[in-house]
């Protein structure tokens, strides 16, 4: 089958028809499959609708901006990781394998698409690097153009060797910043768009910012204006808030401060960090305490208020996504195996468990698509 004939129309073998109606919806699991679900934004109401893909551990999945295509990774660090493009059947949710890519780097866990140059970062956990793969137009994977290997470590025992957690390129397009758990480090790579290539940092005149040692960097996110970044540290469990410099590509602390609640004395755990689409907010998981977190985030210096912390309706908190409408988020609760529906109000940024909830094996990843 042609790819085009595939993303007009995927075959849906096995799955049964749930409707045009309300938004498909992907959960990276750590079970080695994916699940899609139906969301109706006008109730709130999430529905299962089958296993579309296994095999792969994709435990992060990453939608195309405008065509029915999702993107997966192979997390296992026991063999090179790889990230596969599928078509999404926009009728019955059905997923198609479309290509896959090698990363020359084991334990892929975590995908950022740069829609200016259609250049997919994937970070590999495993082997402490990130690398480059390009988009074609038909939204299938390219090339993998480069590979830029981490180096550090730092004084937990979950740090002996560098791990790329995730990656992002500034609003510049010239660098792409990367935090790396093992090496406490947010790296600031050379990135160039037309090329679609990282380099590596200048070692004598580095770039990139040196986190307290076992902090343990894990997700970043832009704010609104690209002048300030929000990274999300996993073992100490703090966000951090920047002023980016994006003629000299260089990161400068203006604020840290806990996710953790004040009474809790237990091991930390940070997980995800995302901006509301105006803004206005910022949104951070905590998987020590099973919470949500809100945050208020003021124009003039970028740095944040605790607006509200709240439950996040299941244990292990370990990815969410929000709606395009920046009226809901769903939550993957990995150890209690749920996905909760929680509502945004988008003037107070303040969050609802609204009762609705489904079931899969250990999610971790949320990904609408268009």
């Amino acid at each position: 089958m042609s790819l085009a004939a595939t993303l007009s129309g995927c075959s849906g073998r096995g799955i049964p028809p749930e409707g045009s109606t309300g938004e498909l919806v992907y959960v990276g699991t750590q079970d080695r499959q994916i699940q899609a679900l139906r969301f109706d934004p006008s109730t709130g109401k999430l529905a299962v609708i089958a296993k579309v893909a296994e095999g792969a551990r994709s435990t992060w999945v990453a939608a195309h901006p405008v065509l029915p295509v999702i993107y997966a990774v192979d997390d296992d660090n026991a063999k090179e990781g790889s990230v596969t493009a599928y078509a999404v059947n926009r009728t019955t949710g059905a997923l198609e394998r479309i290509n896959e890519v090698a990363t020359r780097g084991s334990g892929t866990t975590n995908l950022y698409l740069d829609v200016p140059s259609m250049t997919l970062l994937a970070a590999n956990y495993g082997g402490g690097s990130v690398s480059s793969i390009t988009v074609k137009p038909d939204g299938s994977l390219g090339l993998l153009v480069s590979t830029v290997k981490d180096i550090g470590s730092g004084p937990n025992r979950r740090q002996a060797t560098a791990h790329a957690h995730s990656a992002v390129v500034d609003p510049s397009g010239r660098y792409a910043l990367v935090p790396d758990l093992g090496a406490d480090r947010v790296f600031v790579y050379g990135f160039d768009r037309g090329a679609h290539s990282l380099s590596a940092d200048d070692a004598v005149r580095s770039r990139s910012f040196v986190a307290p040692a076992g902090s343990g960097p894990r997700h970043i996110a832009f704010g609104a204006s690209g002048q300030y970044v929000y990274v999300i540290s996993e073992l100490s469990a703090e966000i951090m808030v920047f002023r980016w410099d994006t003629v000299q590509g260089r990161l400068a602390l203006l604020q840290s401060l806990p996710v953790s609640s004040e009474t809790f004395k237990g091991t930390r755990s940070g997980a995800e960090i995302a901006v509301s689409g105006d803004g206005r907010f910022v949104y951070a998981e905590n998987r020590a305490e099973d919470s949500l977190s809100v945050y208020r985030v003021d124009a003039n210096s970028g740095q944040l208020s605790l607006v509200q912390r709240v439950a996040s309706g299941g244990e292990r908190p370990w990815g969410f996504g929000i709606d395009r409408s920046g009226k809901w988020m769903l939550v993957a609760n990995q150890r209690s195996g749920t996905v909760n529906v929680f509502g945004i109000d988008t003037a107070s940024g303040k969050l609802s468990d609204i009762g609705q909830t489904v079931s899969m094996p250990t999610p971790v990843s949320i990904a609408f698509v268009n």
